[in-house]
């Protein structure tokens, strides 16, 4: 595992919000000052892609864990420009595979993130520590995953007659968006 940009400090206790130094804005911090969601690309193969990820985890100071082979190099030029210069408040950790993401992370509910999955993403209900899990722009993820934890397998619906599926970094803002929603109180989302 490499991790790409420091973390910033945090508290041990109950869970609560930490206030950002800079723009004033509050991070889900749960027990043991760890994040309430944390994001996972397996396999990524676009770099626009996992940059404009990468700058809606700086926004909701989310943790970005990749996870190899990419389609790209860390240090490639698209990456970079799509996530702008949010570089450093993103909480990112590249791993060689799965088994070294589980050692990371932990003991905490995968949720898969599937178009062939029937449970739509709204009728799901997120829990802190969640970890939203997302395939490859071409494969997505791969079946062992999704047969494994059939209750944690859930969708984004579209309509399929128009459109094959979503772009990745739309997907993952949508889900991350919905999950924060369900954590956080409406005093949270005015701030």
């Amino acid at each position: 595992m490499r991790t790409i940009s420091s973390a910033p400090s945090e508290r041990n206790g109950r869970s609560e919000r930490t206030p950002d130094s800079k723009s004033g804005s509050r991070a889900m911090v749960g027990h043991g000052g760890k994040p309430v969601l944390q994001v996972v690309l397996y396999q990524p193969e676009i770099p626009q892609n996992t940059g404009n990820i990468a700058r809606t985890c700086a926004a909701t100071h989310t943790p970005l864990h990749l996870v190899e082979p990419l389609g790209f190099r860390i240090t490639d030029r698209g990456l970079k420009r799509a996530g702008l210069d949010y570089w450093p408040h993103v909480r990112l950790k590249v791993h060689p595979d799965l088994e070294s993401l589980c050692r990371e992370i932990g003991d905490r509910r995968w949720v898969y993130f599937s178009a062939h999955a029937d449970r739509r993403y709204c009728d799901f209900r997120f829990q802190p520590g969640d970890c939203l899990f997302f395939g490859s722009e071409s494969f997505g993820l791969p079946n062992d995953l999704l047969v494994s934890r059939p209750g944690f397998v859930i969708n984004i619906p579209i309509n399929r007659a128009r459109v094959r599926s979503l772009n990745l970094a739309t997907s993952v803002g949508i889900a991350l968006f919905e999950a924060l929603r369900q954590l956080t109180s409406h005093d949270d989302c005015r701030r």
